[in-house]
This record gives C-alpha cells, structure tokens and sequence, in this order.
C-alpha cells in the first residue's frame, strides 16, 4: 500500500486497520503520479516485460489472481 498524505495520518491509518502488509508513505505524490493513481484503492501491477497496469477502485479476489497471473506469465 501506498500513502498520499501526511506521515501522522499515514501512521493512523495502519495502527487503525492494524495493517501487516509493507507500506510506503509517497509524500509527495510520486508514486502515485508516476503510475497515475488519482485516488485509493488503487493497484499497479507491472509485469515481466514493464507493462503496468493501473486499476483504480476495490479489485476483486478474481480479478487480482488474473492479473497477477497474467503478469507472471
């Protein structure tokens, strides 16, 4: 996951949803500028080749796996 915004409220954010996965705080923006995100949710997968695919929204269990199958493949 990727945060934009400040680090105290990026902080909040995963103490709250007691989150377990690696963050990143991107304050200012450039991750989510370079592969543009423009909200969350949002998933960049980039594959073998440095194809990226850029979903904006919740993606669903079955999507993620055919995407992430894709881009191994």
């Amino acid at each position: 996951m990727a945060w934009y915004g400040d680090d105290q409220s990026f902080g909040e954010f995963v103490d709250k949803y007691s989150l377990s996965f690696p963050q990143v705080s991107d304050n200012p923006g450039t991750v989510f500028s370079r592969f543009g995100v423009s909200a969350q949710p949002a998933l960049v997968v980039i594959d073998r080749t440095g194809k990226v695919t850029t979903m904006l929204g919740a993606v669903e269990k079955g999507t993620l796996d055919a995407v992430l199958t894709a881009a191994i493949a």
